[in-house]
């Protein structure tokens, strides 16, 4: 029977196997402080959602003034400064091509919004095109799209029943990715798709997947061929992480649609867009009620979350924020350089500020035996790192040091000779 003091029900979390939470008081910077008194390195960045540090001043600010003016306001038929402000920033950052912005709160939700738009697009122009394509290993969100076009197994089920069915195309693995264009142009002409949605350049909860640039650029060529929607899911791989702002620009790539959370706000508040092509939005402008996209969400574009991503949007105009993660790509490379010539470590890799690397093991994947184990060790070692599986990857804040990352791979290396 349950013996938690707590009745809060944690996500990923098997309470019969850790019934106490690390209960956190204060966060600054790259640190977290807990209620016992120990300081802790995010070196995950809280699940990857906090950039320039905890509690950055300039997105505190910015949420303490909005708080104060108007904190929350229908988005159906009104509208707001910060809302508006945001969108105009994000359509000059974004990539070419994109025109129109839709408010979520989430990266499941901005994925369902994608989605939506995609199938709402092709059926609005009279077209019958349903099926999507997916990547092997993918995932976006849990929500059931998100599910639905994610990879199945261990995460859905028990959910099967709910999903729709997708076509998927394998990972572009090293020395095989030909194989996985040629897949993807299969399908684009034989089943006449309405989308293609993937996660560019890395897969991460898949396993923290790294595939080039280049590939993503064939991808998208094959795509638009055949005429089949591009689906970006940034979610985790925009504001950064891969090195550029947005993972697409590394493979000069514009998709039909993107979908940007995580680190939009900073990491400070949930909030989540999708952007589209001036054409998915007018397939939905008609005096045809029958033809209005319907979706929404109770907060959809919240004015305080809004001024919480505009500040972190002030913060990528100033030139030392591109600055340090392009430190922080360097730091993580010559970080993680040594564990290449480890033997008990595999598949070691870098994309950006993200590195990766499998421990070898007996049994592998996210159940495998180890994670739990290197998840204790490295709490004990106060390092939030989650590993999945056996895979152990690094994604920090960017005003990480030098010596934060010498101490987050110590514990790497001496969880290996604890637990190997």
């Amino acid at each position: 029977m349950p013996t938690s003091k707590s009745p809060i029900w944690h996500p990923y979390t098997q309470h019969a196997l850790q019934d106490e939470m690390t209960r956190i008081v204060r966060g600054d910077g790259a640190y977290l402080h807990t209620a016992d008194g120990r300081r802790i390195i995010d070196a995950i960045s809280s699940w990857w959602v906090i950039t320039h540090g905890h509690c950055h001043p300039h997105v505190v600010n910015a949420i303490k003034e909005q708080a104060g003016k108007l904190n929350q306001i229908i988005f159906a038929g009104y509208t707001h400064d910060p809302a508006e402000e945001l969108a105009a920033q994000l359509l000059k950052l974004a990539p070419r091509g994109l025109d129109h912005v839709f408010f979520s709160d989430s990266g499941s939700t901005s994925v369902e919004v994608a989605l939506k738009m995609a199938l709402g697009y092709w059926h609005n122009i009279g077209k019958q095109r349903i099926r999507i394509i997916v990547m092997q290993h993918s995932y976006h969100g849990d929500t059931v799209g998100g599910m639905s076009v994610g990879a199945r197994g261990l995460f859905n089920a028990a959910y099967g029943p709910l999903l729709f069915d997708v076509t998927s195309i394998p990972f572009p693995r090293r020395g095989q990715e030909q194989a996985t264009l040629d897949a993807l142009e299969s399908v684009c002409r034989d089943e006449i798709p309405a989308a293609f949605i993937v996660e560019p350049l890395v897969l991460g909860a898949g396993g923290m997947l790294m595939y080039e640039a280049w590939v993503l650029k064939e991808m998208k060529r094959i795509c638009e061929a055949s005429e089949v929607l591009f689906i970006a899911d940034e979610v985790m791989t925009g504001w950064g992480r891969t090195g550029t702002l947005f993972a697409c620009e590394q493979a000069d790539v514009s998709p039909d649609i993107v979908c940007y959370s995580k680190g939009i706000t900073g990491g400070a508040l949930p909030l989540a867009v999708t952007l589209c092509r001036a054409d998915i939005f007018d397939a939905h402008y008609s005096k045809d009620r029958t033809r209005t996209f319907f979706h929404s969400s109770s907060y959809t574009a919240n004015p305080v979350a809004c001024a919480a991503a505009k500040a972190n949007l002030d913060l990528w105009q100033v030139p030392a924020t591109s600055q340090r993660v392009i430190s922080l790509a360097a730091m993580q490379e010559q970080a993680i350089e040594s564990f290449r010539a480890d033997s008990r470590f595999e598949n070691v890799r870098r994309t950006g500020t993200i590195t990766a690397l499998d421990l070898k093991t007996r049994d592998a994947g996210y159940l495998a035996g180890i994670g739990p184990k290197l998840q204790t060790f490295f709490k004990d070692r106060n390092l939030l790192l989650r590993p999945l599986g056996n895979t152990i990857y690094v994604m920090p804040p960017y005003c990480v040091t030098m010596a934060d990352l010498d101490e987050i791979y110590a514990g790497i290396r001496d969880a290996a000779d604890a637990l190997a």
